[in-house]
C-alpha cells in the first residue's frame, strides 16, 4: 500500500484541512450587509460558513448582544446578526404602525432573501424573541430550529399577564412605555430615555461605550413603537384560543435566565403544548434578563451542541 494511501496518511490530510479550515473561518472578518424591505434597510452582519444562524436582539440593544456567540458558532456555522428597524444601522421609519409584528418578520424573512438562504435556526432575544416565534409560526418552512432567549411562548406570556400579579406589576414599565413619548422625562425606569441610560445595563465598560455609539445612532420613539405596536394586552388563555396559535413545527431550545425582573419563568409552563417537535429548556440561576451575555459560556456552548445535532 502507498503511503498516500495508508489510513494514517488519510487521517492526518483530513485533520490537518480540518485545522485549516476551523482557523481560517476562526480569523474571518465581521462583513456588514443591508437588506431592503419594502424601502426599509436592515443592517445585518455576518461571519463563517455552515448551516445559517440568524439571531435577532431585543430591548434596548443590537447585533453586537451577540458577539460572544458570534465568535463560537461562526467556527462552524454561518451566523448572522441584525440589527432591527429603529435600532443601530437600519432604517428607521416613522410611526407606530411602521413598527407592527408583520414588518418585524419581514425584516427577518428580507435578511435571509438577500443571502439566499432558504431555511435557518432562527435566535432571539427579548423582542427578537417575540418576532422569532412570529417568524417560526407564521413561515415554518424558513426555519430548520428555534432559539428564544427570556421570551416566553405568546401564549404563555399572556395568560400571565392576564392573571399573574408578579408578571403584571414586573410589566408596568412596559404600560408606561405605550402610554408615553421616549422625550417624557422619567419614561426610563423613573429618568430620561438617552444612550447612556440605555446602555446602564451593559457590565463590560469597553462594550458600553460600542453600546453609547450605537444608541447614538438609533431611533429612542422607534425603540418604543415597538411596545406600542406590539405588546400583549394580557388576557387568561382559553382552550379554544391556544389552539388558535399557528404551531411550532420545529425543535425549539428555550433558555431563561431566573434573575429576569421583566419576564416572569411561569410564563414557560406548557410551553410543550404548544410545539409539535422537541423542545428543551434552559434555566440559569445567577443570570438575568440579558442572559446571552451573563452567562455566555453556557448559552453559547449549549446552542453549539443543541444546533450541531439538529442539523447534520
Amino acid at each position: 500500500m502507498s503511503l498516500r494511501k495508508s489510513p494514517i496518511f488519510l487521517l492526518y490530510v483530513f485533520l490537518f484541512t480540518l485545522a485549516i479550515t476551523i482557523a481560517t473561518q476562526a480569523g474571518a472578518k465581521i462583513k456588514h450587509d443591508y437588506a431592503d424591505n419594502n424601502g426599509v434597510k436592515i443592517h445585518f452582519i455576518s461571519k463563517g460558513e455552515g448551516h445559517p444562524v440568524l439571531m435577532i436582539h431585543g430591548f434596548p440593544d443590537y447585533w453586537y448582544s451577540w458577539r460572544h456567540q458570534i465568535e463560537e458558532l461562526s467556527r462552524e456555522f454561518q451566523t448572522i446578526a441584525i440589527d432591527q428597524r429603529g435600532y443601530n444601522l437600519s432604517g428607521q421609519p416613522a410611526g407606530v404602525k411602521n413598527y407592527s409584528m408583520e414588518f418585524l418578520v419581514r425584516d427577518v424573512l428580507a435578511v435571509l432573501d438577500k443571502l439566499e438562504i432558504e431555511k435557518a435556526t432562527i435566535v432571539g432575544h427579548d423582542w427578537g424573541g417575540a418576532v422569532a416565534w412570529q417568524v417560526a409560526m407564521r413561515f415554518p418552512e424558513r426555519v430548520t430550529n428555534l432559539i428564544v432567549l427570556n421570551l416566553p411562548h405568546p401564549n404563555g406570556l399572556e395568560r400571565e399577564l392576564g392573571k399573574n400579579p408578579v408578571q403584571q406589576r414586573n410589566s408596568s414599565y412596559a404600560r408606561k412605555f405605550i402610554a408615553g413619548q421616549a422625550t417624557d422625562p422619567d419614561i426610563f425606569f423613573g429618568g430620561p430615555m438617552n444612550s447612556q441610560s440605555l446602555s446602564g445595563w451593559v457590565r463590560n465598560p469597553q462594550a458600553r461605550e460600542k453600546y453609547i455609539e450605537a444608541f447614538n445612532r438609533s431611533n429612542f420613539a422607534g425603540m418604543l413603537n415597538f411596545y406600542k405596536a406590539n405588546y400583549p394586552q394580557g388576557a387568561d388563555q382559553s382552550q379554544e384560543a391556544t389552539q388558535m396559535t399557528p404551531r411550532i413545527k420545529s425543535s425549539v431550545l428555550l433558555f431563561h435566565g431566573l434573575e429576569d425582573q421583566a419576564l416572569h419563568s411561569d410564563a414557560l409552563n406548557n410551553t410543550w403544548d404548544w410545539i409539535d417537535a422537541d423542545l428543551s429548556i434552559v434555566t440559569i440561576p445567577n443570570a438575568g434578563h440579558f442572559v446571552q451575555q451573563d452567562a455566555a459560556e453556557l448559552v453559547t456552548k449549549t446552542m453549539h451542541h443543541w444546533i450541531r445535532t439538529r442539523t447534520k
